[in-house]
């Protein structure tokens, strides 16, 4: 349930970019990210790349990102409601549940950032679990209490026709320590996102991962969730922020290794100290591994276009959100489907030389 006291974790957490983005925000509009994750590594290199003066995607629309680190999605997405940030990544299993809550949280889908599915379930390679299925009444591993991981095996279990209450989940923390519990038996399995799976490998655990179920596996899993009157009363530059977004992103598919050095070269303490920069390119490389694809659509996926959503995806979401929740007037609480997302702004978003970013990219040199 949305408390007082999240609104407040929300606010608290953005205060310190108060004056400094104000004052850029006078000359160009500064859209502060809600980052769930509290680092700013070159996981970010999708959206950080197009900063960089040698490209300055964001530059030519007028607008600028800005990071604000958040402590879980929850808080991040209550930041964007509260007006403490301008965008966060939305997962269904916790936005939807929340508009049928607090019909008045003013939020809306508007950019689909994460066109496949990013969550996964990992075991150690000689577990005896084979499938999803096998893990019911087994100790599941997430990072903490507050982890959207919970949530996302509840999805999972919900189509497949297995209890999703009940289910024991062990906080076990992420990276070496979520590796070192599978390793030892302190949980039998770990639910979490691609990037996250790829941080234990990067450290030294390997991992066999289980197969999502097949409607489930097909859905999309990240939005951007924005306030519904920045897209009336700040249309254009909600546009040009995408916009600059998806040529971001395209480039980093085109040249994940030149999209890492920009990323350090924005960032340069987000670069490790305490390792080799051949260490520390093999350690990101292998953590955006499997997030480097998620970034683009499927071939097969009938609307091609960056940002796109699709009306039935968000009916599935919205039924399994139904169920998993044991809320059967889910539905009807949300209503239509255009209080949760929008297409609107997408055809503008689209409206940029793909091939000629690819040409950059691939011709790009820092």
């Amino acid at each position: 349930m949305i408390s007082r006291r999240d609104f407040g974790l929300a606010a608290g957490a953005v205060a310190l970019v108060g004056a400094r983005g104000t004052a850029r925000a006078q000359t160009k509009r500064v859209f502060r990210a809600a980052n769930p994750n509290a680092v700013l590594d070159a996981q970010q290199a999708f959206a950080t790349c197009g900063r960089h003066p040698k490209l300055r995607y964001y530059e030519m629309e007028n607008v600028d990102l800005e990071y604000v680190n958040m402590s879980s999605l929850v808080q991040a997405m209550l930041s964007v409601s509260t007006g403490q940030s301008d965008f966060a990544s939305l997962a269904p299993a916790l936005y939807l549940p929340a508009v049928a809550k607090e019909p008045n949280l003013g939020i809306i889908a508007t950019y689909n950032w994460l066109p496949r599915n990013a969550n996964i379930v990992v075991v150690k390679p000689d577990s005896p679990i084979k499938t999803i299925a096998d893990t019911v009444g087994k100790k599941i591993g997430i990072r903490n209490q507050g982890d959207g991981g919970i949530v996302q095996l509840q999805l999972m279990y919900s189509e497949l026709g297995l209890p999703t209450t009940d289910i024991n989940f062990v906080a076990v923390g992420d990276s070496g320590l979520a590796g070192t519990a599978l390793a030892n038996g302190t949980v039998d399995a770990y639910v979490t996102f691609d990037a996250q799976g790829g941080r234990i490998e990067a450290v030294g655990f390997p991992l066999r991962y289980l197969a999502l179920p097949p409607v489930y596996g097909r859905l999309s899993s990240g939005w951007f969730g924005m306030r519904k009157k920045d897209l009336k009363e700040d249309r254009k530059n909600v546009i040009g922020f995408c916009r600059a977004v998806a040529k971001s992103t395209l480039f980093a598919h085109s040249n994940l290794a030149q999209a890492i050095n920009i990323h350090w070269a924005l960032y340069p303490d987000s670069k490790s100290r305490s390792k080799s920069d051949e260490e520390s390119r093999k350690e990101i490389e292998t953590i955006l591994g499997q997030r480097k694809d998620n970034w683009i659509r499927r071939a097969d996926d009938p609307d091609q276009r960056w940002g796109a959503s699709s009306a039935e995806e968000w009916k599935t979401y919205v039924a399994i959100a139904a169920k998993s929740t044991n809320n059967a007037n889910l539905p009807q609480q949300i209503g239509d489907l255009s209080n949760v997302y929008t297409n609107e702004l997408v055809d503008e978003i689209n409206n940029f030389d793909k091939a000629a970013i690819v040409r950059q990219a691939r011709e790009f040199k820092l």
